[in-house]
């Protein structure tokens, strides 16, 4: 019997599920993150391994031995020729680990792509369609009946991740310290921080910010206030919200422009931290959608990303034919 992996390598974690080639899964693992964009390969790779060895541990508890045929790694900001050539040598690492309890019977059959598409496909259960992930950052991810993908956002929490996580709690802080300025209308974001992070001040966010060395994932992490504070009807958390549920509507729209016509039924999956809170983001994002593309459906995800990799896994088997 051979097997497949799928991994999911995220800005917060990495998960690895072990795959039979009959479809049934036998382990599962998770890790820290593994962008390597943020946490450099030497990170990446630990992450990975550390998935990988969880995962195929859980799998022996119910088969002997695992020979690995095929692996889909779908990785947070992997899109470029010099990123895949990148993993491509992670994966050399990886199948000459000593520390792993597989064994690697072949070394061709490896799928390399953003986390987005597995996402899509896991999240579907198929390769057709729209997936809008917003957690620690966002992206939005399409493809149709002929191939043909779109990509709108997924440019890092500097350049973009309009509607993520991180990007909803930067906004919240600099709300709150707007209105303590004077600058802008007053907020309960402010206590809110302040409580949060059992601050005496709400000046003490320099100390937070700055001085912890805190990083995308940690900033993130804070989104849940804003999200509290609009549920509690606070106008100026509730429009920070609606910025960013807008945002995800406007680059989603731009994908279903793109590659489907006005009148396809596509399915689009939501996926991701941001879609969990108490103000309904997702519904807002739904109602929004459904409202300008009648057509489509706004589904939960069928399963997690992951298991999207292990099928692209076991659909590179079945292009070889073996």
């Amino acid at each position: 019997m051979n097997y497949v992996l799928g991994i999911d390598g995220g800005g917060s974690k990495t998960v690895c599920i072990v795959m039979q080639d009959t479809g049934e899964v036998l382990g599962r693992g998770k890790a820290g993150s593994s962008n390597y964009q943020t946490i450099g390969i030497k990170g990446t790779l630990q992450s990975i391994e550390s998935a990988i060895y969880a995962a195929a541990n859980e799998a022996l508890n119910s088969i002997k031995y695992i020979n690995i045929k095929a692996i889909c790694l779908g990785l947070a900001g992997v899109g470029r020729a010099t990123d895949i050539e990148i993993v491509k040598a992670l994966i050399q690492d990886l199948q000459n680990s000593k520390l792993l309890p597989i064994t690697w019977v072949s070394a061709s059959n490896i799928v390399i792509c953003n986390d987005a598409l597995i996402a899509l496909v896991g999240g579907i259960g198929g390769d057709v369609g729209v997936v809008v992930a917003a957690g620690t950052g966002s992206i939005v991810f399409g493809r149709n009946h002929q191939g043909k993908t779109k990509r709108v956002g997924g440019w890092g929490y500097i350049l973009g991740d309009e509607g993520s996580a991180y990007k909803i709690a930067v906004t919240g802080m600099q709300a709150a310290l707007k209105a303590y300025d004077g600058r802008e209308m007053s907020t309960s974001l402010v206590e809110a921080f302040k409580q949060h992070l059992n601050l005496a001040n709400i000046e003490d966010l320099i100390e937070v910010i700055y001085r912890r060395g805190w990083g995308v994932k940690e900033i993130a992490a804070l989104a849940p206030v804003v999200d509290f504070t609009a549920a509690s009807g606070d106008e100026v958390a509730n429009n920070i919200i609606e910025s960013g549920v807008q945002d995800l509507v406007k680059a989603t729209s731009t994908v279903i422009d793109a590659i489907f016509s006005f009148s396809s039924n596509c399915e689009i999956v939501t996926t991701g931290s941001v879609w969990q809170g108490r103000c309904k983001m997702r519904d807002r994002f739904a109602g929004y959608i459904v409202a300008k593309f009648p057509s489509v459906k706004v589904i939960f995800p069928r399963n997690e990303p992951a298991y999207g990799a292990a099928l692209l896994a076991l659909k590179s088997l079945a292009r070889e034919g073996q």
